[in-house]
């Protein structure tokens, strides 16, 4: 056998259909096969064509049309078509056309016949066209998951109890025993006159809760006959009907809050509780957040470490997407540093001067997974001064840092934690780095700003972290020379795909013939986002956020951004089910994928992904190389 038809072999033997025919089989295609080179936006085939093969692509990508020209599909290396053809009148049902520089392998139409007739596991995928394959799995994940993809007005059985904010304590708790509901939204007498007379919208003017007439009344002994809107929370926190029964949840953890109002146009249309969401069997993260707030100590908390890693498995096996999942990993991540916060302050006594402790990387995108380190900072007041304070916040960040090791979060190997006074400093400093980030970039500068512009407040003064990204994002944004430097940045890591889009894979001696997905593919695709990001103006953290806020920006050509979201979503899973997979197999969860253990779709779309990320890369270096 020729050089060239070994090489052709070693390919058949990596993709289905052909991988599961016997080996002789496979010496007789690989000997059969014909090479057609195309290049990009060349046509392939035509509607009506006779067909004397089967398309196999060897790399490069293509797409196929219905006859009214609309995309049928988009196939990369290892997809095959014309099949429908060869199964029908050996005409071309679907055209084709080469979206990049495609080399294609070409079977003959007689042995195409001959193995559909002989090997049934052939016959078997090629009768299902690809499209139908793709379609199979969304139907799954719908199916299987209600929770992520049901809307929060399902949740409402009823309209909003309410009361005015003259009414009594007395009269609420009335109402609400007689109602049978554990909170009312309170509006304001003229508003709802205005809405009996002539049908205006309703304004709310608050919520009152059991919660609030037990801690605002009751404890304190106040007269029964206090008016609600005294004890009234007048801060609400609200969701629209539209969101996600998910979101909700998520929002009532942000919060701390036990009651959403749901919204529609402006007009409340009911309250949901943590009862009904409990009631719609959500997801345990719920339950792991309520479970860290009760703990009493370090060891109770780390204690929780496997109930976190059970949270992430199942949220995995019901199918819930990558931002899902990152943003409940992230709650959780959160409440931990809030509870150890807690207990610090418990321990030490209250902080000398106002601070805010600050989530950094992942977790401040909200895109947090198992399989994580910990990145955060202090933001001191501008008062503090080291010298009477700085025994009080060097112990502070050290109970939470060891505490966050103890419950799985480990230590930063890069020294970004608040346990380094390089990053435990007054406010007025925290300005003067990012400044000097921005307007003097160099190698270590720009590290820095990939690690600390994404950054979110958990304790404190959260008031502080929203300024400094605000005036960060805005000076930023303004400084092209700034953002070429950060574009030159983010093109360090590349995708490990080779000259023919095969997988490079890793030889660091420890992760040998692997894929670190997390460094060669959700990493750079954060920090170019970040960067187009930057320039727009968005003061989003979320990657996803961040992209939508791009889109409408138009700051890149229509459609990638899509592209880019898309890229993300798949290489997120990718790295989510493989760390989930190493859990349920008992073994430490990492970032290193081994191809050989993901199913020829999965790596089909993996390898696209990739090559998204390669594009955009290349996009990213010709939009910032001014500056």
């Amino acid at each position: 056998m020729q050089i060239e038809q070994i090489e052709i072999l070693e390919f058949l033997k990596r993709h289905s259909p052909f991988q599961e025919l016997p080996e002789e089989t496979q010496v007789q295609v690989a000997s059969q096969i014909e090479i057609s080179y195309f290049k990009a936006g060349t046509p392939i085939l035509s509607f009506g064509q006779s067909l004397d093969a089967l398309y196999l692509i060897r790399s490069g990508a293509v797409e196929t049309y219905r006859r009214n020209g609309d995309l049928y599909n988009r196939l990369s290396e290892g997809g095959i078509f014309a099949e429908q053809g060869l199964l029908r009148s050996k005409t071309v049902r679907f055209p084709a056309s080469a979206l990049e520089d495609t080399l294609l392998y070409l079977i003959p139409a007689t042995l195409f016949d001959e193995l559909f007739e002989n090997h049934d596991l052939f016959a078997d995928y090629v009768m299902v066209s690809d499209e139908e394959r793709r379609k199979a799995v969304p139907q799954r994940q719908t199916d299987a998951n209600e929770l992520m993809t049901s809307k929060v007005n399902t949740l409402i059985g009823r309209e909003p109890v309410t009361l005015t904010t003259d009414a009594s304590v007395r009269d609420a708790a009335i109402t609400m025993q007689h109602e049978s509901v554990s909170s009312l939204l309170v509006l304001q007498p003229e508003t709802q006159a205005e809405a009996n007379r002539d049908g205006k919208i309703n304004l709310i003017a608050g919520i009152i809760t059991d919660r609030d007439i037990r801690n605002r009344l009751v404890a304190p002994g106040l007269p029964f006959d206090t008016a609600i809107g005294d004890i009234m929370t007048r801060e609400l926190v609200t969701i629209q009907h539209h969101q996600f029964v998910f979101e909700a949840m998520l929002i009532m953890l942000r919060h701390n809050v036990h009651h959403l109002p749901v919204m529609k146009q402006g007009r409340p249309i009911g309250v949901i509780a943590i009862s009904d969401i409990v009631r719609y069997e959500s997801k345990n993260s719920l339950f792991v957040v309520s479970s860290i707030f009760r703990q009493q100590s370090v060891t109770e908390l780390q204690a929780l470490s496997q109930d976190v890693k059970a949270c992430f498995v199942r949220m995995v096996n019901e199918d819930a997407n990558s931002h899902m999942i990152g943003s409940a990993m992230a709650v959780i991540g959160r409440s931990f540093k809030q509870r150890l916060l807690e207990l610090a302050e418990e321990q030490l006594g209250p902080p000398p001067v106002p601070y805010c402790f600050l989530a950094l990387g992942s977790m401040a995108r909200e895109e947090q997974l198992i399989v994580t380190d910990q990145d955060n900072a202090l933001i001191l007041h501008n008062d503090f001064d080291a010298r009477q304070h700085d025994v009080y916040f060097k112990q502070l960040a050290d109970f939470v840092c060891d505490g966050l090791a103890a419950c799985g979060y480990t230590y930063c190997t890069g020294g970004i934690m608040a346990t380094n006074p390089k990053w435990r400093q007054p406010l007025q400093v925290w300005q003067k780095y990012f400044r000097d980030w921005i307007d003097n970039p160099s190698p270590e500068r720009l590290l820095h700003s990939s690690i600390f512009f994404d950054i979110a407040g958990v304790w404190g003064k959260v008031e502080w972290a929203e300024q400094l990204n605000k005036d960060m994002v805005r000076h930023a944004s303004r400084s092209k020379r700034f953002l070429a430097s950060m574009a030159r940045n983010a093109l360090l890591r590349t995708p490990p795909l080779g000259f023919f889009k095969d997988f490079v894979m890793e030889n660091d001696g420890r992760q040998n013939n692997s894929l670190n997905i997390k460094r060669r593919g959700t990493a750079p695709l954060a920090d170019l986002i970040r960067v187009h990001a930057l320039a727009s103006g968005c003061e989003q953290q979320n990657s996803f956020q961040r992209l939508k806020h791009i889109i409408n920006a138009k700051l890149i050509p229509p459609g990638r951004a899509e592209d880019i979201r898309d890229a993300l979503e798949v290489i997120a899973m990718a790295r989510i089910r493989h760390q989930a997979i190493a859990l349920q197999a008992g073994e430490e969860p990492d970032n290193n994928v081994a191809p050989e253990h993901l199913s020829d779709f999965e790596r089909r779309n993996l390898k696209e992904a990739f090559q998204v990320l390669s594009n955009a890369q290349k996009y990213l270096k010709f939009r910032y190389q001014g500056g």
